[in-house]
């Protein structure tokens, strides 16, 4: 591993230093590891083959590594994935089952995709050498020690893209500053979303010149993909009435949802379509309705209406003699609630709606991201929680473009404007949608950050050995990117 030696430089340290990291990690996943698997066995059991190294993505020597921990950095890493040449080999990799799943479902038929092994030796060496990646990209962040000196010990280029510094890590940072310059020390180049990202890490010690602010790539995503199906069955189990979509909460909110939705006139007023933040905590909502006195059913349990209705639907094209669609409302129930126990699909869900709720945002998470039902236009409603996205709440802030609310009170009483008030839904959604148009661009300036790294990116063996500083220069120069550094010259992986 690299220390902080004199003059803030980094030099290498004794193994001693890497293998007491190793230890300590080793012993925390021993003692707590057993813990971990008896409450959410359910939800990590999964990861275990990956994230012990055994089961390996099938990548090929030579790729760009895409690092991306949960489902909001899988979709940042699909947008930059997709404004790459298609011949560019890639490698995803997750922490979390949900980011996992995402980034099948996104980028299954574009990269290798698999969990990041555990930051121990065995395991991380074992990926490097298999895989031998060209250069490794961390969406956001996620800096593991070991992993990070590693890279360094290969010759590997490493950078940050839709790089943040959160209120809390900053606190951590500023008072280990020699780990935080070793951590961030490592790293080549930021691309980060705002300048106040840029000012934060130039305070922990990260080189002014290391550091583009190129606009958070959210901004830049495409509106997800329709579901047809799916949007036909909540239209059915709606049956006429204004759709509620509480996206991405976390516990202790969907009391409030709950009493909020039931405060505007609950099932017989609208639909409300309830998205937990956590897949594991499914069960747990699940209960919560079962108290709650409303009529609900999972979305999995529509999988079968949806069927029906699209064999209609074919029928009724097929001739004049077809079947009638009359009648197909009744073949699903017409619930209050729908939980929506399902990956991949809030996103679009939120193109029905009549007004949403953004969850973490009443809970003290620090926020989720408001541009999915933003890039819609439709009316938002976030609690006072936002400090993972201070940039982008004051945008929405000045643009009055979002209600803010303070409890479930106040978003009942959004939710009944919005409902009983269409108009003034469609205003407030208009101006989300104007914020989000003002900040794209994003990817065309992370691109150029990103021009020296994709310089080394080619398929097969020989992708190791063919890349130089003076090659990084001139692909720096060709995107006419601000600022030049020299990456690591490539060396052959240690076998």
């Amino acid at each position: 591993m690299y220390c902080l030696g004199r003059a803030g430089r980094l030099v290498y340290c004794p193994p001693v230093a890497s293998l007491l990291y190793q230890l300590g990690l080793a012993l925390l996943l021993v003692t707590a590891g057993p813990l971990l698997l008896l409450l959410r066995g359910r939800h990590y059991l999964p990861t275990l083959s990956g994230r012990l190294g055994l089961a390996l993505p099938p990548g090929e020597p030579g790729a760009l590594w895409l690092h991306a921990v949960s489902v909001g950095e899988v979709a940042v890493a699909a947008v930059v994935a997709e404004a790459l040449p298609a011949e560019t080999p890639l490698v995803v990799t997750t922490i979390t089952p949900t980011g996992q799943a995402r980034a099948r479902a996104l980028l299954g038929k574009r990269a290798a995709v698999g969990y990041l092994p555990i930051d121990l030796g065995p395991l991380v060496g074992r990926f490097l050498r298999r895989l031998r990646p060209a250069a490794l990209v961390l969406v956001e962040g996620d800096y593991w020690p070991l992993l990070l000196s590693r890279c360094r010990r290969r010759g590997l280029p490493v950078v940050v893209i839709n790089g943040r510094v959160g209120d809390r890590t900053l606190r951590l940072l500023a008072k280990r500053q020699g780990i935080a310059r070793w951590l961030l020390g490592v790293v080549d180049r930021f691309a980060v979303q705002t300048e106040e990202d840029a000012r934060r890490l130039r305070a922990l010690g990260v080189a002014a010149e290391k550091v583009t602010v190129a606009g958070n790539l959210k901004y830049d995503a495409p509106e997800p993909p329709a579901l047809p199906l799916l949007e036909a069955a909540m239209r059915s189990a709606a049956a006429g009435r204004p759709i509620l979509v509480a996206g991405s909460t976390m516990a202790g909110e969907e009391e409030a949802v709950l009493a909020a939705f039931q405060a505007v006139g609950g099932g017989h007023r609208a639909l409300l379509v309830l998205a937990p933040r956590h897949p594991e905590r499914r069960n747990e909502v699940a209960r919560l309705l079962d108290g709650s006195g409303l009529a609900w059913q999972r979305r999995s349990a529509m999988d079968a209406a949806a069927s029906d209705v699209a064999t209609a639907v074919r029928a009724r094209d097929s001739g004049p003699h077809a079947t009638s669609t009359s009648g197909q409302r009744d073949k699903i129930a017409s619930p209050a609630v729908v939980l929506l126990d399902s990956l991949g699909e809030l996103a679009g869900l939120y193109r029905l709606a009549a007004g949403c709720f953004v969850g973490g945002t009443l809970a003290p998470k620090g926020g989720h991201n408001p541009l999915e039902p933003a890039r819609f236009g439709r009316a938002v409603a976030v609690g006072p929680s936002m400090e993972n996205f201070r940039d982008m709440a004051a945008q929405f802030d000045a643009a009055g473009a979002w209600r803010r609310v303070a409890d479930g009170d106040e978003l009942a009483a959004a939710w009944r404007e919005w409902i009983e008030t269409p108009a003034s839904a469609d205003a407030l959604g208009a101006r989300a949608l104007q914020v989000v148009e003002a900040n794209r661009g994003a990817l065309a300036r992370t691109l150029a950050v990103l021009a020296p790294v994709l310089a080394r990116v080619q398929p097969g063996d020989r992708a190791a050995a063919i890349a130089t500083p003076a090659v990084v220069r001139e692909a720096v120069a060709a995107t006419r990117n601000p600022v030049a550094i020299d990456m690591p010259a490539p060396r052959r992986a240690r076998q």
